[in-house]
């Protein structure tokens, strides 16, 4: 039987993926992002591979994605966050050419074909305010745990705007509308209105299809569905566990790479078969 594995080094958090050559999960993993990646990344492999009670010699490929791909020393392969994305969107919504990845650190548009290759990508990593850790600095100030937004955000009645593209002056427009008195649950909407209509100009930069699918740990938060398929008009795709996307396709990939080498392996070499005749 075979197994690979698929290691996404967040920002936030360090998730893995272990499918078999079927490409049925057999199990996952997720823990919280620190300095050591190398550290981090033997974590969360051990507590998949213990999920699926399989041990490390069961593995018969390993590859990394995300910022901290290259510090994992026991990788075979490491691929782009972008490429992982791509190819596990397709696998997931086989109709889908437009894909929404909004992180801790930075929000990316990509386009891809129907195999999930990118054919276009726009990415807005140069401010807080266009990312998930914009969400995360709003609930300081508002004081609500994060895993509360999500539902809080439906609830509200009038919707604030939060209009400013600096995470700093943004910060300073929700304490604006404390300060005012507006509702915590108006507030978040307009933070995820704001995160929305980034993400649509981001989608329209890449080259907006039809069929639109939302991954990273922010299409958790049921509000900021909502938001988006405000913005976007339309229904977005959104898996049970957005989060792990980037997981899944490095593991997919990972598969794909393997039945490469071992398809490469079975060719025969065209001059040792002129020798031998």
């Amino acid at each position: 039987m075979t197994f690979v594995a698929g290691i996404d080094m967040g920002a936030k958090s360090t998730k893995a993926v272990i499918l078999d050559e079927d490409k049925r999960i057999c199990a996952k993993a997720a823990v919280k992002t620190r300095p050591d990646f190398h550290a981090v990344a033997r974590e969360v492999l051990d507590l998949a591979l213990q999920r699926a009670g399989l041990k490390e010699t069961d593995l018969n490929y390993i590859a990394t994605t995300g910022f901290g791909r290259y510090n994992v020393s026991f990788r075979d392969v490491q691929i782009t966050d972008i490429t992982c994305v791509g190819r596990a969107a397709a696998f997931l919504f086989p109709k889908t050419r437009s894909v929404l990845d909004i992180g801790a650190q930075s929000t990316r548009a990509l386009r891809i074909t129907e195999s999930g290759k990118v054919r276009e990508f726009r990415t807005n990593d140069k401010c807080a305010a266009g990312a998930g850790g914009f969400i995360e600095r709003a609930c300081k100030y508002l004081e609500v745990n994060i895993d509360q937004v999500g539902d809080l955000s439906l609830q509200a009645k009038k919707p604030q705007t939060i209009s400013s593209v600096c995470a700093v002056l943004a910060e300073s427009e929700i304490i604006n509308h404390v300060s005012n008195g507006e509702t915590i649950e108006n507030i978040l909407r307009g933070v995820h209105n704001s995160l929305a209509s980034r993400a649509l100009a981001l989608l329209k930069r890449a080259g907006m299809e039809d069929e639109v699918t939302f991954v990273g740990g922010v299409a958790r938060q049921k509000g900021m569905v909502k938001a988006l398929e405000e913005t976007l008009k339309r229904k977005v795709n959104v898996s049970a566990e957005p989060e792990l996307v980037g997981a899944l396709g490095a593991a997919l990939l990972a598969l794909r790479r393997l039945e490469k080498i071992r398809d490469d392996r079975q060719k025969p070499i065209i001059g040792e078969e002129a020798r031998v005749a």
